[in-house]
């Protein structure tokens, strides 16, 4: 009997061009990696994030982002150590790779590509949302959106590394305006009324703060994870990176920061105005930055006006998400795990066109796939976000898993940052993010998304297991583990192309 056929896997020589067709190129500093990172999540302050207080109440969602932040917090301290260690395009599949093997490699690259393509569905869904709203289009019309809003930014993606980082660079910044002008335009309007953060009505034996108990702060979490979801993505730019030692770990922890602030922010100040917790937590309100505006600058053509610039902090996260997806399916493509036709890059431009369309065009699917299986309904949001968030919590379980393995079996690998809450931060991220996952199966309404996402797990599996295995190549984040754990014996050299 083989190695293969023991369950190993095999590397296969590769032609002498194979990587000169798959190379990036070096553009990003720090502040082009804090706007990726902010970019990505921004669109998590303009909707989604309130879907969880129908669960909680204010009260109780704010405990749910409280354990959303110190798992954020653990989780990207342990990346921001990781990333300059391992300075691959591979990001999470690089860290699990070194630390797991190739299994740990695939399982968390397989997780972080579900996590990102459907993350620009979610995002995509909202933008639909938004556009119906301030043009009074048909629902109908929606996939037509959403089809216009791929088109557009992953061409900008194909053009290039440095139109990709410039427009992220804008639009984020914009962003950030757009969600000043709220808050502003909230807190000196003199219509937030405290009062209105608690009018749910309790259940009984319950208190305002917490109208449905602490039972009600589970399913909450995936909610307030969407004001900090796919910050993570930042390491796959680390071959893109100018200076990725110095700067990734400090775009990171920017970009965190960055975003707990305006979390915050728009937590407190959306839900204390209008119809306040009751309205902003409910299925309804899909676009509730929107309503927001209604509330302040009334329905006239300024809030109009303003909703159309807010359209601008999903489109950061869209833009910078299709950025993710497509490094992500390129390092595991070029690596083997995934055909290798998806990681081939322009000759001319550096980009991963193929990986980004394929990505883009999956994201679509799904979308379509929903809405005309009857996902036209107030349940599609919930739905579709917590699919992504599906995705997420095992590859942050994996990747805070590989960040205590490669503490405890690496301890003397280079370094050039480490991350000041060590193991048990990383410790307390695994445990959260595990939890959340199984939080996920409570929620009923999202429960045929879940399953989905778990058989769409599976089935990638199953591909590895028969096929991917036995085609993996020395790519960069293949070397450098092997370096690092003197080759293990689990490997079949194969001269095949």
């Amino acid at each position: 009997m083989s190695d293969t056929d023991k369950g190993f896997v095999t590397y296969q020589k590769v032609e002498n061009e194979y990587f000169s067709k798959r190379s990036l190129k070096r553009y990003a500093g720090v502040w082009s990696l804090w706007a990726l990172g902010v970019g990505a999540v921004i669109s998590g302050d303009f909707s989604g994030w309130n879907l969880g207080i129908q669960y909680s109440g204010f009260g109780g969602y704010l405990v749910a982002m409280l354990i959303v932040t110190i798992m954020y917090l653990g989780l990207c301290f342990s990346i921001a150590e990781m990333s300059p260690a391992l300075p691959h395009t591979g990001g999470a599949y690089s860290f699990g790779r070194t630390t797991m093997g190739v299994w740990g490699g695939f399982l968390t690259g397989l997780a972080e590509n579900m996590e990102y393509v459907v993350t620009t569905a979610v995002v995509v869904y909202f933008m639909g949302a938004f556009l119906t709203d301030i043009f009074g289009t048909p629902e109908s019309y929606r996939p037509l959106w959403w089809a216009a809003m791929y088109i557009v930014f992953i061409g900008i993606n194909i053009w290039g590394v440095e139109a990709t980082f410039r427009f992220t660079v804008i639009i984020t910044l914009l962003a950030l305006i757009i969600l000043l002008i709220f808050y502003g335009g909230v807190l000196f309007s003199g219509k937030f009324d405290f009062d209105l953060l608690t009018n749910i009505e309790p259940e009984p034996g319950n208190s305002k703060w917490l109208p449905f108990g602490l039972k009600g702060v589970a399913p909450a979490l995936p909610y307030a994870m969407w004001l900090y979801l796919a910050i993570e993505q930042l390491p796959l730019a680390a071959e893109e990176a100018t200076d990725v030692k110095k700067d990734m770990p400090r775009g990171i922890i920017l970009g965190l920061i960055t975003l707990i602030i305006t979390g915050l922010g728009v937590v407190f100040l959306n839900v204390g105005i209008g119809d306040g917790a009751k309205f902003f937590g409910s299925e309804n309100a899909e676009d509730p930055l929107l309503e927001g505006y209604k509330v302040i600058f009334g329905e006239g053509l300024a809030t109009k006006s303003l909703g159309l610039l807010a359209v601008a902090g999903l489109i950061a996260s869209f833009h910078t998400i299709i950025f993710a997806y497509g490094r992500n399916i390129y390092s595991l493509s070029r690596a083997g795990y995934f055909p290798r036709w998806l990681s081939i890059t322009g000759q001319k431009r550096k980009t991963p066109h193929i990986a980004l369309i394929s990505g883009g065009i999956v994201g679509f699917m799904i979308l379509l796939i929903m809405f005309f299986a009857g996902g036209q309904n107030s349940a599609f949001g919930k739905t579709i976000l917590s699919m992504a968030v599906f995705g997420a919590v095992i590859a942050y379980a994996m990747q805070c898993l590989a960040f205590i393995i490669l503490r405890v079996k690496h301890p003397n690998i280079e370094r050039p940052y480490r991350s000041p809450l060590g193991i048990p931060g990383a410790l307390i991220a695994l445990i959260i993010s595990i939890f959340t996952l199984c939080f996920l199966f409570l929620i009923k309404d999202n429960l045929y998304g879940v399953i989905g996402m778990a058989i769409w797990f599976l089935v990638g599996v199953i591909y590895f297991a028969l096929y991917g295995r036995h085609r993996l190549v020395f790519s960069p984040e293949e070397q450098f583990a092997l370096d690092q754990n003197a080759i293990p014996a689990e490997i079949k050299h194969d001269e095949n192309s």
